[in-house]
């Protein structure tokens, strides 16, 4: 049974810096390629980045490239999204995945659906 644990999320100003944390248990964390996602209030939920399970295949969406980083520790079984200079747009409940199935490239990440959420971890961004 997957089970999915996000933390790290905060209330911080603009300009600000936050690194999210999310662990997975019940399947061969570094085996699989997974994502972050987040969803704001009235917006449909959206991939922001993923990662392969290579580590060296990462995507970002333009509206937060240069800015987030994704990493992974598989000897933790642990998902990261280090989110720096955050803006008041930034501010949702983030989520990590691990969608079946998951093609990252760098200027994509195809995904098809989620068998389990975690309850998210809520990022907010005063201006």
């Amino acid at each position: 049974q997957v089970q999915v644990e996000e933390s790290g999320g905060d209330k911080v100003q603009a300009g600000g810096s936050l690194k999210l944390s999310c662990v997975i248990s019940g399947l061969r964390f570094a085996g699989y390629a997974m994502a972050w996602f987040r969803q704001a209030p009235g917006k449909e939920r959206e991939a922001v980045s993923c990662i392969g399970s290579d580590i060296n295949s990462v995507y970002y969406e333009a509206s937060v490239k240069g800015r987030f980083t994704i990493s992974r520790d598989n000897t933790k079984n642990t998902l990261y999204l280090q989110m720096d200079n955050l803006a008041p747009e930034d501010t949702a409940m983030y989520y990590c995945a691990v969608p079946t199935p998951i093609v990252v490239q760098p200027s994509s990440c195809s995904y098809g659906g989620v068998a389990t959420w975690g309850q998210g971890t809520q990022v907010t961004v005063s201006s």
